[in-house]
């Protein structure tokens, strides 16, 4: 067995046309591993490729070439035994409205062929938050426990590899903290692997390990959240003058902006620049100073510059 949960080469995935549609090529080429282990977060704007990689690996959609190996199963060779190792969470609810919780999760674990004796319906209604829900029909379920039904559908089969697509679209902050706390118990106390598509980068700075990004179907980086934050050395020091006041004589390297609220904001490189340059240009212009915070480069900032010309 490898170190790798999934091992992914040379992947390709061409849709061929079909009357007004046009072909199109969603996959260029994918090379990617990720670790087993890990919480990996796979990013990309709308159209990049992020669905297709998804539903390929849930073997909902056939490659046009390459090799996909799943908790080291080669996905054309052992099919079966790939696709007992991961379970997705998909950006869709697909619940029969006529099913309970517990019927659903019975269901499904059925599908998988997991024996009555081996099935874990109550732990996981537990996890999921829904033990009081465990005979009420997923119709009469709130857009919030549909989400958390959807988890456990996931989880029915005791999957190595867990894929969370968009888990937290549109859904409030109380259903959200709770998936994550969930969401780290299982990877810290199982070693489940997750991986994880999301809009909200926020969310992937603070849970991801590993990030990769796609865009126009190819991988264009793949790094440590750590190391694609440090890619971009920007700072930007906000000062709230004690009275109005206009942007002071300014190095070239600093780029100064006077916001609607009266602020100031400086933005610099680090590695350049000193905080004391902007200070002592205030002094200097006789500017007295009521406030001062500073704000470095998110993972949106990387993402944005990533992407911006590819």
């Amino acid at each position: 067995m490898t170190e790798n949960a999934i091992e992914i080469s040379g992947l390709r995935k061409t849709y061929k046309a079909s009357g007004r549609s046009p072909g199109k090529e969603a996959l260029k080429g994918i090379d990617l591993n990720i670790p087993r282990g890990s919480i990996f977060g796979l990013l990309g704007p709308n159209g990049a490729g992020k669905s297709t990689l998804i539903n390929i690996l849930a073997g909902l959609v056939l490659k046009s070439e390459g090799t996909v190996k799943i908790w080291g199963f080669d996905q054309d060779k052992n099919p079966r035994q790939s696709r007992a190792a991961i379970g997705i969470m998909p950006q869709e609810p697909n619940l029969d409205p006529f099913f309970t919780p517990g019927g659903s999760l019975e269901v499904q674990a059925g599908l998988y062929g997991v024996p009555k004796a081996q099935r874990k319906t109550d732990e996981i209604l537990e996890l999921i938050g829904l033990t009081d829900k465990k005979n009420a029909y997923a119709r009469s379920l709130s857009g919030g426990m549909r989400r958390r039904l959807l988890l456990g559908k996931a989880l029915v089969h005791d999957p190595h590899i867990l894929v969370l697509d968009e888990p937290t679209a549109g859904v409030d902050i109380e259903l959200r903290n709770m998936l994550w706390n969930n969401v780290r118990r299982l990877n810290e106390e199982r070693g489940m692997t997750i991986i994880l598509t999301t809009h909200y980068l926020e969310e992937a700075e603070a849970m991801c390990d590993e990030i990769a990004i796609i865009n126009h179907g190819s991988l264009i980086t793949r790094d440590t959240t750590a190391n694609l934050l440090g890619r971009i050395d920007k700072k930007t020091m906000i000062v709230v003058p004690d009275a109005e006041a206009d942007l002071p004589q300014l190095p070239p390297e600093i780029l100064g902006q006077k916001r609607p609220d009266g602020s100031l904001a400086f933005t610099y490189k680090q590695k350049e620049t000193r905080a004391e340059t902007i200070l002592s240009a205030l002094r200097d212009a006789g500017i007295s100073i009521k406030d001062v915070k500073t704000t470095e480069a998110d993972l949106e900032d990387v993402f944005l510059e990533l992407t911006a010309s590819r």
